[in-house]
């Protein structure tokens, strides 16, 4: 059975849902003698060279924030490891303990086993990526039982994480939406500008997340899609889409409830942890590099799957290889391979200016027109003008015409007088 997990928060109209892909079930208590079957469960140390890694570092001197439902109190293999929490929810106890949320009250400290269990001795038990790492509990609530904005308890969770020594930060949450809150700006920029490495899971399509969506879309995060036993990718238990860094195992994972309780359970809400797990691993050996190199040596050291563009999509750079991550050479960068939230910040956000008030503009003296030529009356070229009246060819014509009729009537009267003389006379 597939559960969803959404709750809406009307304030902040931000949906959000913690990335589990189905329920947990209990784990059988480990049998006498002979190996521990909960650390034989753990495929992933000695499949994603989580193992070899350990012959160099296992994360003393890192830590991880854990932004959940807060880690419990109770089960072994986390005691020593939290070094401090708070709650931002309201809802919580104030040093975040108190794990919350009526369905997945547990969610937290199962990631925090993920990346930082202790185990139980030292070959039985829960046993995280980055067992000397020291953990922080944020406790987020979802719902009804929260009594503040979700977006305002992530900004909160993200900027307490960094004022109290936070080196990597796991978010195994998303809202099911690609954009966020622009109050997330400023709390994700802070991260970034203090040299934090944040992890955050994919979603999965088993609880009904179909695209990657906030915070995993944030430039600059590095997102963790899942991929089964096999190295394939989760059906239910992972979603894809383009920010995808790299992918981490979703299914079959152990973990340990608030009461002790070991569970298997699937979701990108687990290969998460294992990332920021090995996130801590890489910071233990390197101290000398930044988060944006950190990220760097993680995604240029997963074992690709393949070139094609939906494959990109699925598994991001490639499967992640905790080994290669923290003992391989790798170029240095100048710059967070998931891109740049500032530069999407200056692209994308439109700050609201005020408009500038005007100051009234001088009077301008224009200086008086000079006066206007006389009207030129329009005439056709057709018809005769005063010029011509007078001075053209209309008197020409007249003494033309005139001089004609008085040769006329001279010869007229010449003519009579001829014929007169000729007359006989009676």
């Amino acid at each position: 059975m597939i559960r969803r997990l959404v709750a809406v928060v009307a304030s902040a109209t931000v949906a959000a849902a913690l990335v589990v892909a189905a329920p947990a079930t209990a784990l059988a208590a480990p049998a006498p003698g002979g190996e521990d079957p909960v650390r034989a469960a753990e495929y992933w140390l000695a499949d994603y060279g989580v193992e070899k890694a350990w012959e160099t570092t296992r994360g003393a001197g890192v830590k991880i924030a854990v932004i959940d439902t807060g880690i419990g109190r109770g089960p072994v293999e986390l005691d020593g490891a939290v070094a401090g929490g708070t709650d931002v929810s309201g809802a919580g106890s104030s040093d975040g303990r108190t794990p919350l949320g009526t369905v997945d009250s547990d969610h937290g400290s199962w990631v925090a086993s993920l990346a930082a269990g202790r185990g139980t001795g030292p070959d039985t038990g829960m046993i995280g990526v980055a067992p000397e790492a020291q953990l922080l509990s944020v406790s987020v609530a979802f719902g009804s039982s929260a009594k503040r904005p979700f977006s305002d308890q992530i900004a909160d969770a993200i900027r307490w994480s960094v004022d109290n020594g936070a080196d990597v930060v796991n978010m195994s949450l998303t809202t099911n939406v690609p954009d966020w809150p622009e109050s997330w700006d400023d709390a994700f920029l802070y991260a970034f500008e203090h040299d934090v490495v944040i992890v955050v899971a994919a979603g999965n399509r088993g609880s009904g997340t179909t695209r990657v969506g906030a915070p995993a879309t944030i430039p600059g995060v590095l997102t963790v899609g899942g991929v089964d036993r096999s190295g394939k990718a989760s059906v239910d238990a992972s979603t894809q889409g383009i920010t995808i860094g790299v992918s981490a195992p979703s299914e079959e994972l152990i973990g340990v409830s608030a009461d002790s309780t070991l569970v298997s359970w699937d979701g990108t809400s687990g290969a998460a942890p294992i990332v920021a797990g090995i996130a801590a691993l890489v910071r233990a050996a390197h101290p000398e590099l930044d988060a944006a190199n950190v990220i760097n040596r993680i995604v240029k050291t997963a074992r690709p799957v393949g070139e094609d563009p939906q494959t990109r999509l699925l598994y991001g750079f490639g499967l992640v290889d905790a080994a290669a991550a923290v003992a391989a050479s790798v170029p240095g960068v100048t710059a967070n391979p998931m891109g740049s939230l500032e530069d999407w910040v200056r692209l994308y956000r439109r700050a609201p200016v005020a408009p500038t008030p005007e100051a009234p503009a001088p009077a301008v003296e224009v200086p008086a027109l000079p006066e206007a030529d006389a009207p030129t009356r329009v005439t056709s070229p057709l018809l005769p003008d005063r010029d011509t009246v007078l001075y053209g060819t209309l008197p020409l014509l007249l003494a033309t015409a005139t001089a004609i009729l008085v040769a006329l009537g001279v010869t007229a009267a010449v003519r009579r007088i001829r014929l007169a003389s000729r007359a006989p006379s009676r």
